[in-house]
């Protein structure tokens, strides 16, 4: 089976549909959230699009094929009805269990699918994998935005002592509930591994990848059927 999907930048036009989704009380549980007014959650989009520690991507079940001509997206690639759910890295530092260890820079993600007609289709599997792309091919460039904005002077300072050329994420996180097993198979199959073999106090599981190399996320995504991986200037303007 091959697998496809469509991610595209979070846009105020994408709140009210994500504003429906978070009404649910089993997404809220799924995602620790509490329900937001829509109020709330524009000025939520405004933070998650603009701040330098976020990077945010709403998912779409793809309307068309694109060719390496094309420029931009179908005018009805992200609209309501394609919306299928939302992935996104945040950006964090480790400083080791006592504050004192050598910084390193990590991102934690969060996938959700959001409605269960869309679930078990590979539209999460095909997400996460072209994330994991986009993320590793510019991680220089992310992660100069977040520590020229967000990070203390010092800590920067240490962290390019340690980085060399260039900067690099440590590792990749995603924290999971027990309970959601399809999750952790598909983070599992993908080569992040459990940090332990019980879950956490909250009853979750936190699962890293280390291995970030650009070749074994392409051989990765040849693996799960993922074709064609192709972007797309985003034209759309807030």
């Amino acid at each position: 089976m091959l697998l496809n999907a469509e991610s595209v930048p979070y846009s105020t036009w994408h709140v009210p549909r994500y504003h429906e989704w978070m009404q649910d009380e089993e997404i809220q549980e799924a995602t620790a959230s509490e329900p937001l007014s829509i109020e709330e959650e524009y000025a939520m989009q405004h933070s998650w699009r603009q701040d330098a520690d976020k990077l945010t991507f709403i998912v779409c079940r793809p309307v068309a094929s694109h060719k390496e001509s094309s420029v931009q997206l179908d005018s009805e690639s992200d609209s309501s009805e394609n919306m299928v759910g939302d992935i996104n890295l945040f950006l964090r530092i480790d400083d080791g269990e006592e504050g004192d260890a050598h910084p390193k820079i990590f991102g934690e993600i969060e996938l959700m699918i959001a409605e269960k007609a869309n679930q078990r289709r590979g539209l999460g599997k095909a997400a996460l994998l072209t994330f994991l792309k986009y993320v590793v091919e510019r991680q220089a460039v992310i992660l100069e935005e977040f520590v020229n904005a967000d990070v203390q002077a010092d800590t920067v300072s240490k962290l390019r002592a340690a980085a060399g050329s260039s900067l690099s994420f440590s590792y990749l996180s995603v924290k999971i509930g027990q309970s959601n097993t399809r999750s952790l198979v598909l983070f599992e199959s993908l080569g992040f591994e459990k940090l332990s073999a019980e879950p956490n106090f909250f009853g979750e599981f936190e699962l890293r990848r280390t291995d970030l190399g650009l070749g074994q996320v392409d051989e990765a995504l040849g693996v799960a059927g993922v074709e064609n991986y192709l972007e797309i200037p985003y034209e759309r303007k807030e």
